[in-house]
């Protein structure tokens, strides 16, 4: 039987929408365009072609991952962030819109020496890099398989040469003194954690989402050893989850920083704290 993409699109839609429902079209688009290898906006001009055996069976066994609520982002190997693609695997937390919002804030004044602790995939630190041409950067992480991630990363956007990634425990490992520091921490308190959708509680990095208890852990060891790293006029810039502007800020005070400043995501929720380091 000869079938276009488009009717095995529709299908693997429909197989979709009971696990998935309103998500199920995105889904199915992304990984249909991810086999036909276009871009997901060039997807419908090319509905209308005949699916090859081969690329059917893709498609189905792709959409049989998808249903076992691996997200899209690892099935297909990359995220666009900041419009940027970044290599995406199951060893790195999947770079969220809302995180868009640090990156707003950084890139408002410029930074030359740039430390991103909890860095994943790179995408924070790599995104400021590509941006800012002429700066440098750090990413710590704990984990060796995300800073083998970060790496591929950095040599995809071409700004290798401008970063260090080392393995350590937030300061641990960092050497110097910075003007813009940046994390996006995991936050999560341990009893959302066990509420979270399995795409997130079963397929990414614990470590990476949650660091147990009440969700703050990383802001205190952070704000502990942040004043020697960090220059004066510098900026400290972190996530938060949409519940901790207060406790947060707190935190920040405690340490030493004179007014944080809490911004929101596109849906209105507090996202982002920062504040600068008196001079």
């Amino acid at each position: 039987m000869i079938r276009t993409a488009g009717l095995v699109l529709r299908r693997g839609i429909r197989r979709l929408e009971p696990a998935l429902g309103k998500d199920a079209p995105r889904d199915a688009r992304a990984l249909m365009a991810h086999v036909l290898d276009v871009e997901p906006g060039q997807l419908t001009g090319v509905l209308n072609r005949i699916a090859v055996p081969a690329q059917i069976s893709r498609f189905e066994h792709l959409v049989k991952r998808r249903l076992a609520h691996e997200p899209v982002s690892q099935i297909i190997g990359h995220r666009l962030f900041w419009g940027r693609r970044f290599r995406i695997t199951r060893d790195v937390l999947d770079p969220r819109p809302e995180t868009e919002v640090l990156i707003d804030r950084a890139l408002r004044t410029p930074a030359a020496h740039i430390l991103d602790l909890g860095t994943g995939s790179g995408a924070i630190l790599l995104t400021l890099l590509a941006e800012w041409h002429m700066a440098a950067g750090t990413g710590v992480d704990t984990s060796d398989a995300a800073l083998d991630v970060a790496a591929e990363n950095a040599r995809m956007l071409g700004v290798a040469p401008r970063a260090t990634l080392r393995q350590g425990n937030w300061f641990r490992t960092v050497e110097g003194i910075f003007d813009l520091i940046v994390s996006n921490p995991p936050y999560v308190t341990a009893a959302e954690y066990e509420e979270l959708q399995p795409e997130i509680r079963e397929w990414e990095p614990t470590q990476a989402i949650t660091p147990g208890g009440d969700g703050l852990g990383g802001y205190r060891a952070i704000l502990r050893e942040v004043w020697d790293h960090l220059l004066p006029g510098g900026r400290l810039i972190v996530e938060i989850g949409p519940s901790q502007a207060t406790a947060v800020c707190a935190l920040f005070v405690a340490a030493g920083f004179m007014q944080p400043q809490v911004f929101a995501d596109l849906d209105r929720r507090d996202r982002v704290i920062e504040a600068k380091k008196p001079v």
